[in-house]
């Protein structure tokens, strides 16, 4: 389901209107998100899959899930359970319509034949090096093959030679004829058929030659009865080619609309080179929360309903642009903000002790579950006389604006006492900090009237803290644009080699209940999720998004 808010006009959805208004479909409107089954989709097929379902929605109307498998080499059924889940749990609803182009090979096998007998296909002996070599620039025009004008009978008999495996790989494609002088390469008799002896993850070895998505994208939105085939930018220029099988067939005829893509910094989206990062064990698969997938995504704790709000922000236009990736953050931050109960967690320890509050004494203060929404309740936190606070909170000697702790100063414990520090303990051989003094005044328990400090800082008391593991994850690469390297480089020579720390906490007692992609905000620290990982006598939590949002500042002073 997606989210109901009013949707902003844009081209595509003004040809929608224009066409319901005119009766075009008669006032359908049946769209359809196509992924390849070759990896796990990522932020930028999020936009796509608000489009396609939000648009179906908005009108009524319906949108399917079609997988496009016309690659056996590369595809997987572990790809295939992947995009269900991902487009199911961002909202996407296609009912009981998940289709396959492997559905219709039998009938793209027959329509091919067809254009055979009408003299617009034919058997060709090039290789790919020769089709490409022969093929022209976009200011010469190519070369006929010399199988071009092969007859319609020898054209018939190789074809089906083909389909029956007499053949090796590449020995032999299936061509449309169209124009070797078209000013648009994709019209200069395009490739509609291989030769690939490989199992299929659905029709096994049914066939040994598959269709090439050109051909057989128009067709099953035919077959479908697609009335907006909506695609990327790239496929622009591929449209003519689109029409002219539909048209060469004559059969029903969707209409193609190209929108912009969207591509993000700091992070590449190129399923290649996402599955190298994958291979190489750079990163922990796909579903790493440093991965730019939406699996990946959604173990780091980016919730549906944020995804959402990202990708409608973005418009959609006729000019590729790239987004910052903190306008995502943005997105993401504002959705927790509203649904993430508060806790407390201490991410680097330091032990504090209230030395004038009575040893074995244990109070239970009422802490705010989330002051975004009333209705989310309070909860009891334990305090007691040691207590740990993060350790960038004291500072032996502060400098000029710091207002936490330091000897002297004085600071409010969240939901409890104003503390004033009266000194530390250091390991007499490291030198380093092991404890902080201090002594509480018993008059200012939070909410109740007192003086005021510049300062508050959370903890968690040692007593009844649970130990807790925390991965701070940050952007993956290193530049804005990891895809434009200098020649002779490699995108990962721009890797960030500090985009994981792992860092062993203290947590309050309410999140020893967190199941694996439970969300929460740990109060000062940022927005965190429970790992898939996470298990009772081992807590993992990874850090979703900091707290700081720098793009909505950067949008202020614009």
């Amino acid at each position: 389901m997606m989210d109901a808010d009013s949707p902003p006009s844009n081209f595509i959805r003004d040809i929608i209107l224009a066409d319901i208004a005119s009766g075009k479909y008669g006032g359908r409107v049946h769209t359809r998100f196509p992924p390849e089954p070759n990896g796990y989709l990522h932020v930028g097929h999020a936009k796509s899959i608000m489009i396609n379902f939000g648009l179906a929605e908005e009108f009524g109307g319906k949108c399917n899930l079609r997988f496009d498998d016309t690659n056996p080499t590369k595809e997987d059924q572990e790809y295939v359970d992947s995009i269900i889940e991902d487009v199911r749990w961002l909202g996407g609803d296609f009912g009981d319509r998940v289709y396959y182009a492997s559905d219709y090979f039998d009938q793209l096998y027959e329509w091919a034949i067809e254009l055979i007998k009408k003299g617009k296909a034919y058997v060709c002996d090039l290789s790919s090096e020769e089709v490409r070599r022969t093929r022209g620039t976009p200011t010469e025009p190519g070369q006929n093959s010399p199988y071009r004008d092969r007859s319609v009978e020898e054209n018939l008999n190789l074809f089906e030679r083909m389909k029956n495996g007499e053949f090796p790989d590449g020995a032999r494609t299936l061509r449309a004829k169209i124009d070797m002088a078209s000013p648009n390469l994709n019209l200069r008799d395009p490739v509609m058929y291989r030769i690939l002896h490989a199992e299929h993850h659905r029709t096994g070895r049914k066939w040994c030659i598959y269709p090439m998505y050109d051909w057989a994208h128009g067709q099953c939105d035919s077959i479908e009865g697609i009335t907006h085939s909506i695609c990327t930018l790239e496929f622009e220029d591929h449209r003519p080619l689109y029409d002219w099988f539909l048209d060469q067939l004559g059969i029903y005829h969707p209409q193609q609309i190209e929108f912009d893509r969207l591509n993000l910094t700091y992070t590449v989206l190129s399923k290649r080179k996402l599955l190298q990062l994958v291979e190489q064990g750079i990163v922990d698969g796909w579903d790493d929360p440093r991965m730019p997938t939406i699996s990946g995504m959604r173990r780091r704790g980016y919730s549906p309903a944020g995804l959402r709000a990202f990708a409608r922000s973005l418009g959609v236009s006729k000019t590729n642009g790239i987004t910052e990736f903190e306008k995502l953050e943005y997105y993401i931050r504002q959705d927790l903000n509203r649904t993430s109960p508060r806790v407390m967690a201490v991410l680097r320890p330091l032990k504090l002790v209230i030395t004038n509050y009575p040893e074995g004494q244990l109070e239970w203060l009422e802490a705010v579950n989330n002051p975004e929404d009333p209705s989310a309740g309070t909860r009891k936190v334990p305090f007691g006389r040691e207590i740990w606070i993060e350790r960038d909170d004291f500072c032996e000697v502060p400098p000029k604006g710091y207002y936490r702790l330091y000897p002297g100063n004085e600071v409010r414990l969240r939901y409890a006492y104003i503390v004033t520090c009266e000194g530390v303990v250091k390991d007499p051989v490291t030198g380093e900090i092991q404890e902080v003094h201090c002594r509480y005044d018993p008059s200012t328990q939070s909410g109740q009237p007192s003086r005021k400090v510049k300062s508050t800082i959370h903890w968690v008391c040692a007593a009844h803290a649970i130990p807790i593991e925390a991965r701070l994850y940050d952007k993956l690469f290193t530049v804005e644009d990891p895809n434009q390297v200098p020649e002779g480089q490699d995108f990962l020579a721009y890797l960030n080699p500090n985009s994981l720390e792992i860092v062993q906490g203290k947590a309050e007692p309410a999140l020893a209940s967190a199941q694996p992609g439970d969300r929460y905000q740990f109060e000062r620290l940022g927005y965190f999720a429970a790992d898939k990982s996470s298990r009772p006598d081992h807590l993992v939590f990874n850090r979703t998004v900091e707290l700081r949002d720098t793009w909505a500042k950067l949008q202020k002073r614009l």
